[in-house]
This record gives C-alpha cells, structure tokens and sequence, in this order.
C-alpha cells in the first residue's frame, strides 16, 4: 500500500490539536448549507496535516519529509528530470529547486495537500471553507501570512467557486475577497 498524507494523519485525533486550531465551526457554511460530516473530516485531516507541518516540524520541508518516511513512507518520490518539457520547467527555478543527479528531492514539493473526492461530493465548499480556516490561523498567527492561489482548468468550475464564495460571504462575519489572478498586481 502507497503511504498518502490522509494515511498518516488518521492516527491522528483532531480532538488532540491545542484549542486555536479546533475553535472554527467546521459544519456551517452559510445560512443555507452545513457541511456533511465527511466534507467536516476533510477539513479536520487537512488541519492536522497543517499543524504537522506548521507546528510539529516548524514549516520545514524536510522534517516533514521525515515525519512522512517515519510514518511508512518508502518510496523514491523523487522527481527524475528528462528530455520531457513537463520535468524540464523546472530547471527554470533552480533557485526554489535545488538539482542534483539530474533530479529534484521529493520534500521540495512535500508541504502539498490535496482532496480526492468524488464529482458532486462538495469540493469547492471545502475549499471555500479551508479558506477561511487558514486566514484565521494566519491571522493568530499559527501559520506564515500568504496569499491563497485557486487554479481550475474549467471556467464553470472558476464561476461555481465564485458563486459558492458569494454565498460564503452573505452568511458569514468573515470576508473572502476573489481577485483574477490578471489584475492582482494592482
């Protein structure tokens, strides 16, 4: 079995997180929707896996590599660089990547997160909603202060996302403010 961050952080209790990191109501969203308990447990793992790396391995890239290989993780994930122009980008931010043997080390890329969800199953609720938890870390400063960046490749997706950050904001004393990546420079 592939050792995945969800696999690591289950043995993991929310319960056991200092009280900052618990005091956000994870089931409300807006006047009209409360998050289901699954959507609820997404965003728990997704803030144990934040004070993991936060907290426990002071937002350093390799301790939490560490954490991961002393958690099962065994394989090479490392980031071999070829002839192929997707590997090859890379080598233009050498800078943020350090090369070696013609490869990137995995923990460069190890304070990622994702959510595998089925379609339909609410994932733009709980990104709208890990939003919000992530500004309010940042503001008690439990977390570095950084800009949040949505990518989609579909433009309904970028207009649901929007129309879910409007009901979002209708509902809610804390403001997301959307601004296209085009004109965030001004």
């Amino acid at each position: 079995m592939k050792t995945y961050l969800q696999n690591i952080i289950q043995s993991f209790q929310f319960e056991n997180l200092p009280a900052e990191w618990q005091q956000i109501d994870l089931s409300k969203f807006s006047d009209k929707k409360t998050l289901f308990d699954y959507q609820q447990k997404a965003l728990e793992n997704a803030l144990i896996a934040l004070y993991k790396y936060y907290v426990d391995c002071d937002a350093s890239k390799e301790s939490f590599f560490y954490f991961y290989q002393n958690n099962g993780l065994t394989e090479d994930l490392d980031l071999k660089l070829n002839e192929n122009k997707k590997t090859r980008i890379f080598e233009d931010f050498d800078n943020d990547y350090k090369i070696e043997d013609d490869k990137i080390a995995f923990y460069h890329f190890i304070n990622r997160m994702s959510f595998w969800m089925a379609t339909g199953s609410g994932k733009t609720l709980v990104i709208v909603k890990l939003i919000e938890l992530l500004a309010l870390l940042m503001k008690e400063n439990q977390i570095s202060k950084n800009d949040i960046l949505f990518l989609t490749y579909r433009e309904d997706l970028i207009e649901q996302f929007k129309s879910h950050i409007e009901e979002f904001n209708e509902s809610n004393n804390f403001i997301i403010n959307l601004y296209n990546l085009k004109d965030y420079s001004s």
